[in-house]
Protein backbone atom coordinates (compact mmCIF):
# COMPACT_ATOMS: atom_id res chain seq x y z
CA UNK A 1 0.00 0.00 0.00
CA UNK A 2 1.38 3.06 -1.49
CA UNK A 3 2.89 5.93 1.48
CA UNK A 4 0.25 9.37 1.82
CA UNK A 5 2.54 12.04 -0.29
CA UNK A 6 2.45 13.97 3.47
CA UNK A 7 5.38 11.38 4.75
CA UNK A 8 8.58 11.59 3.19
CA UNK A 9 10.90 8.90 3.39
CA UNK A 10 13.35 11.44 5.10
CA UNK A 11 13.08 13.33 7.68
CA UNK A 12 14.55 15.87 9.86
CA UNK A 13 14.61 14.50 14.24
CA UNK A 14 14.76 16.41 17.06
CA UNK A 15 16.22 14.55 19.91
CA UNK A 16 14.46 16.01 22.73
CA UNK A 17 14.67 14.35 26.11
CA UNK A 18 11.65 13.93 28.26
CA UNK A 19 9.66 15.67 25.25
CA UNK A 20 6.70 13.00 23.75
CA UNK A 21 4.70 13.72 21.08
CA UNK A 22 1.81 11.28 19.60
CA UNK A 23 -0.49 11.02 17.17
CA UNK A 24 -3.49 13.23 17.00
CA UNK A 25 -1.89 15.40 19.73
CA UNK A 26 -0.05 19.05 20.34
CA UNK A 27 3.53 19.61 21.13
CA UNK A 28 4.51 23.26 22.32
CA UNK A 29 7.74 23.83 21.42
CA UNK A 30 10.65 26.94 22.34
CA UNK A 31 13.43 26.88 20.02
CA UNK A 32 16.52 29.03 20.74
CA UNK A 33 19.38 26.36 19.57
CA UNK A 34 20.59 27.89 16.22
CA UNK A 35 20.84 24.21 14.43
CA UNK A 36 17.34 23.68 15.85
CA UNK A 37 16.29 27.04 14.14
CA UNK A 38 17.95 26.42 10.83
CA UNK A 39 15.59 23.03 11.35
CA UNK A 40 12.49 24.82 11.53
CA UNK A 41 12.93 27.30 8.74
CA UNK A 42 13.87 23.72 6.57
CA UNK A 43 10.77 22.61 7.55
CA UNK A 44 8.77 25.36 6.81
CA UNK A 45 10.06 25.42 3.48
CA UNK A 46 8.33 21.75 2.52
CA UNK A 47 4.68 20.77 1.98
CA UNK A 48 4.88 18.56 5.12
CA UNK A 49 6.46 20.40 7.65
CA UNK A 50 7.22 17.66 9.27
CA UNK A 51 10.14 16.90 12.55
CA UNK A 52 10.47 13.96 14.16
CA UNK A 53 10.77 13.98 17.88
CA UNK A 54 13.12 10.82 19.28
CA UNK A 55 14.50 10.57 22.86
CA UNK A 56 18.00 10.16 23.08
CA UNK A 57 19.93 7.95 24.89
CA UNK A 58 23.53 7.70 26.07
CA UNK A 59 24.76 3.97 24.92
CA UNK A 60 27.31 2.33 26.43
CA UNK A 61 30.34 3.27 23.42
CA UNK A 62 29.58 6.90 24.92
CA UNK A 63 27.66 7.97 21.84
CA UNK A 64 24.53 10.19 21.82
CA UNK A 65 22.16 7.05 20.01
CA UNK A 66 18.39 7.81 19.18
CA UNK A 67 16.00 5.33 20.25
CA UNK A 68 14.01 3.49 16.88
CA UNK A 69 10.80 4.47 16.69
CA UNK A 70 9.87 8.38 17.07
CA UNK A 71 6.51 10.45 16.39
CA UNK A 72 6.37 12.78 13.71
CA UNK A 73 4.43 16.01 14.06
CA UNK A 74 3.57 18.83 11.27
CA UNK A 75 4.27 22.20 12.40
CA UNK A 76 0.90 23.67 12.72
CA UNK A 77 1.88 27.15 14.45
CA UNK A 78 5.13 29.37 14.41
CA UNK A 79 5.57 32.67 15.95
CA UNK A 80 9.37 34.54 16.27
CA UNK A 81 10.33 36.45 19.54
CA UNK A 82 11.80 39.91 19.21
CA UNK A 83 15.54 38.08 20.26
CA UNK A 84 14.89 35.93 17.22
CA UNK A 85 13.44 32.50 19.13
CA UNK A 86 10.92 30.41 17.40
CA UNK A 87 7.71 29.60 19.86
CA UNK A 88 5.97 26.16 17.46
CA UNK A 89 3.68 23.88 17.88
CA UNK A 90 3.81 20.43 16.24
CA UNK A 91 0.44 17.83 15.66
CA UNK A 92 1.67 14.47 15.77
CA UNK A 93 0.62 13.03 12.55
CA UNK A 94 2.21 9.35 12.73
CA UNK A 95 4.92 7.36 14.54
CA UNK A 96 8.17 5.96 12.44
CA UNK A 97 10.71 3.71 13.08
CA UNK A 98 14.58 4.99 12.12
CA UNK A 99 16.18 2.59 9.44
CA UNK A 100 19.24 4.87 9.29
CA UNK A 101 20.76 8.25 9.84
CA UNK A 102 21.28 10.20 6.83
CA UNK A 103 24.44 12.23 6.74
CA UNK A 104 24.50 15.59 5.10
CA UNK A 105 25.43 18.72 5.30
CA UNK A 106 22.49 20.08 7.72
CA UNK A 107 23.43 21.54 11.39
CA UNK A 108 20.71 18.80 12.45
CA UNK A 109 20.31 15.27 12.61
CA UNK A 110 18.46 13.08 9.42
CA UNK A 111 17.16 10.10 9.49
CA UNK A 112 15.18 7.88 6.63
CA UNK A 113 11.97 6.09 8.34
CA UNK A 114 9.73 4.03 7.79
CA UNK A 115 6.32 4.27 8.29
CA UNK A 116 4.51 1.17 7.70
CA UNK A 117 3.34 -0.59 10.74
CA UNK A 118 1.48 2.59 12.64
CA UNK A 119 -1.47 2.94 10.03
CA UNK A 120 -3.54 3.25 13.41
CA UNK A 121 -1.50 6.51 13.81
CA UNK A 122 -3.31 8.06 10.58
CA UNK A 123 -7.00 6.93 11.37
CA UNK A 124 -10.07 7.72 13.84
CA UNK A 125 -9.16 8.66 17.06
CA UNK A 126 -8.83 5.35 19.42
CA UNK A 127 -11.33 4.57 22.26
CA UNK A 128 -10.26 2.69 25.38
CA UNK A 129 -13.47 0.41 26.18
CA UNK A 130 -11.61 -0.56 29.57
CA UNK A 131 -10.65 2.69 31.28
CA UNK A 132 -12.64 2.62 34.44
CA UNK A 133 -12.67 6.44 35.46
CA UNK A 134 -13.03 6.81 38.77
CA UNK A 135 -10.37 4.43 40.40
CA UNK A 136 -8.27 6.20 36.94
CA UNK A 137 -9.17 9.35 38.26
CA UNK A 138 -8.90 8.68 42.20
CA UNK A 139 -5.10 7.19 41.25
CA UNK A 140 -4.50 10.34 39.01
CA UNK A 141 -5.86 12.70 42.14
CA UNK A 142 -3.21 10.83 44.46
CA UNK A 143 -0.41 11.27 42.11
CA UNK A 144 -1.00 14.47 41.08
CA UNK A 145 -0.64 15.80 44.94
CA UNK A 146 2.32 13.57 45.61
CA UNK A 147 3.95 15.79 42.69
CA UNK A 148 2.53 19.03 43.25
CA UNK A 149 0.79 19.77 40.04
CA UNK A 150 -2.21 20.97 39.46
CA UNK A 151 -4.63 20.69 36.66
CA UNK A 152 -8.12 21.39 35.30
CA UNK A 153 -10.11 18.22 37.09
CA UNK A 154 -13.64 19.11 35.19
CA UNK A 155 -11.65 18.97 31.88
CA UNK A 156 -10.35 15.85 32.70
CA UNK A 157 -13.22 14.18 33.76
CA UNK A 158 -15.12 15.34 30.76
CA UNK A 159 -11.99 14.57 28.42
CA UNK A 160 -12.48 11.60 25.57
CA UNK A 161 -10.08 9.02 26.54
CA UNK A 162 -7.35 9.43 23.68
CA UNK A 163 -6.84 12.72 24.89
CA UNK A 164 -6.91 11.89 28.67
CA UNK A 165 -4.60 9.48 28.22
CA UNK A 166 -2.51 10.92 25.79
CA UNK A 167 -2.36 14.11 27.28
CA UNK A 168 -0.80 12.23 30.53
CA UNK A 169 1.32 10.50 29.10
CA UNK A 170 2.59 13.61 27.40
CA UNK A 171 2.53 15.67 30.48
CA UNK A 172 3.34 13.69 33.43
CA UNK A 173 6.93 13.83 34.50
CA UNK A 174 8.28 10.16 33.65
CA UNK A 175 12.31 9.75 32.70
CA UNK A 176 12.59 9.43 29.09
CA UNK A 177 12.78 5.88 29.06
CA UNK A 178 9.11 5.58 30.54
CA UNK A 179 8.08 8.18 28.05
CA UNK A 180 9.68 5.87 25.63
CA UNK A 181 7.73 3.48 26.41
CA UNK A 182 4.54 4.64 26.24
CA UNK A 183 4.92 6.07 22.74
CA UNK A 184 5.55 2.90 21.88
CA UNK A 185 2.50 1.24 23.43
CA UNK A 186 0.91 -0.25 20.34
CA UNK A 187 -2.79 0.83 21.47
CA UNK A 188 -4.72 2.85 23.27
CA UNK A 189 -5.77 0.68 26.25
CA UNK A 190 -2.35 -0.78 26.22
CA UNK A 191 -0.96 3.13 27.02
CA UNK A 192 -3.05 3.43 29.85
CA UNK A 193 -1.99 0.41 31.56
CA UNK A 194 1.49 1.12 31.05
CA UNK A 195 0.65 4.76 32.39
CA UNK A 196 -1.20 3.15 35.41
CA UNK A 197 2.00 1.10 36.08
CA UNK A 198 4.28 4.11 36.17
CA UNK A 199 2.04 5.98 38.32
CA UNK A 200 1.48 3.08 40.97
CA UNK A 201 5.37 3.11 40.77
CA UNK A 202 5.96 6.73 41.62
CA UNK A 203 3.60 6.32 44.58
CA UNK A 204 4.89 3.77 46.07
CA UNK A 205 8.30 5.05 46.31
CA UNK A 206 9.94 3.54 42.91
CA UNK A 207 12.99 5.97 41.92
CA UNK A 208 13.34 7.73 38.59
CA UNK A 209 14.94 5.40 35.83
CA UNK A 210 14.22 2.31 37.32
CA UNK A 211 10.82 1.27 35.64
CA UNK A 212 11.15 0.90 31.99
CA UNK A 213 14.79 -0.40 31.72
Amino acid sequence: MPLPADLPETIAVFPLPGALLLPRARLPLHIFEPRYLAMVEDALKTPARLIGMVQPFDAPDGQRRLHAVGCAGRLTAFSETEDGRYMITLSGVSRFRILREVEGFTPYRRCEVSWEGFERDRGPAERDPGLDRAPFLELLNRYFQSQGLSTDWDAVREAEDELLVNSLSMLCPFPPEDKQALLEAPTLPTRRETLVTLIEFALHGGREGEMMQ
